[in-house]
């Protein structure tokens, strides 16, 4: 089957050497984490997900551009494939943490009604939407991968940010600032989030 979407990027997630202590309890939950292209959400995905498993917590990283390389190869950036691929992302997230991990999405999921569809779909099981704030201009410095330059040429139609919209989420659980301090430090703060929302917890 043809990919529609090319301009994405596997991300890698291999955990290397890392040995896992079983110093926390923890319950089955979907970390969502939403924000503009290069915005940080894969580097921040990585870090938590080596912290978590660092210390004994099971988590599976759902990668936007990782997802669109497979399960969602057949779907491109209209308005409906983007709802479908936060759809798809959702359902298998909540396979995941009904079977124990800590799901961790990244995905730029830009529109407010799409993310509220994931949440939907998570319910009942803990849900935390994380907000990677990172201006537009800081993104587009980074651009990893050249796409907001080809985005600015015309080259990529509906490319978020540039030529397609992003609503900023109205009330995430939490707000990260990417440009401010580095990954470890945001994976950081979404540890104490759900430390503070009773999903994680360390043992006696």
């Amino acid at each position: 089957m043809d990919q529609k979407s090319p301009n994405v990027q596997w991300q890698s997630y291999e955990l290397g050497g890392l040995q896992q202590s079983g110093q926390v309890s923890y319950s089955g939950s979907i970390v969502w984490l939403t924000g503009l292209p290069a915005s940080g959400k894969s580097s921040i995905a990585a870090s938590l997900h080596r912290q978590l498993q660092a210390n004994g917590v099971r988590t599976a990283v759902l990668d936007g551009d990782n997802l669109r390389h497979g399960l969602n190869r057949d779907l491109g950036f209209s308005a409906e494939d983007r709802r479908e691929n936060v759809r798809r992302t959702a359902e298998v997230a909540g396979l995941f943490a009904s079977n124990g991990s800590i799901a961790i999405a990244a995905l730029v999921s830009p529109l407010e009604a799409d993310r509220a569809l994931a949440r939907a779909i998570a319910a009942p099981l803990p849900y935390v939407e994380v907000y990677v704030n990172c201006p537009l201009a800081i993104c587009e410095q980074r651009d990893p991968k050249g796409l907001y330059s080809k985005a600015r040429r015309g080259e990529i139609p509906l490319f978020t940010g540039i030529s397609a919209l992003y609503e900023a989420p109205l009330a995430p659980d939490l707000e990260l600032f990417s440009g401010k301090g580095n990954a470890d430090t945001a994976a950081e703060a979404v540890i104490r989030c759900l430390q503070q929302r009773g999903i994680l917890t360390e043992r006696d």
